[in-house]
């Protein structure tokens, strides 16, 4: 009984085991195909952006706005 318990178990391994390693070869073959007959496009450089006097002001919105909302906040809290 013990016997035909473990010949069960190493056969349902081995076919979970073959499934997974034809699933990796199916995945590569696909990855290889895609490769080929449609390739990745040159990347362009970006340019970095310029850093102005307008993205300052707009950060330091953002700062004002998260600071009053957690002053906001702490007060409705106690």
């Amino acid at each position: 009984m013990i016997g035909e318990a473990l010949k069960f178990m190493v056969l349902g391994m081995g076919v979970v085991f073959i499934f997974l390693y034809v699933m990796i070869l199916a995945v590569k073959a696909q990855a290889h195909v895609i490769g080929k007959y449609f390739p990745d496009k040159p990347a362009s450089p970006a340019s970095s952006p310029a850093v102005s006097a307008v993205g300052s002001t707009d950060e330091k919105a953002r700062v004002a706005a998260v600071i009053a909302a957690v002053t906001e906040f702490r007060k409705n809290k106690s």
